[in-house]
């Protein structure tokens, strides 16, 4: 086994996590695999979760700075 220094702080590929979705319909699903997944993002689901939450994440602070008085 490898042993890795821990940096202060922690990149990306140290913080990976497994979700799990409760109560998402199976339709929702498919349409949405269908419709952005499968075209924009060649089937691969977790590219596809991880780039709208970077875009939803950038959009939010993007808000926020012209929005906040300053």
């Amino acid at each position: 086994m490898k042993n890795k220094m821990l940096n202060a702080t922690a990149t990306e590929e140290d913080l990976l996590v497994d979700l799990t979705f409760h109560e998402l319909p199976a339709s929702l699903l498919e349409q949405f695999f269908t419709q952005v997944v499968k075209p924009y993002y060649s089937g691969n689901l977790a590219e596809a979760v991880k780039d709208l939450l970077r875009k939803a994440v950038a959009e939010e602070e993007f808000v926020q700075r012209h929005t906040l008085p300053g």
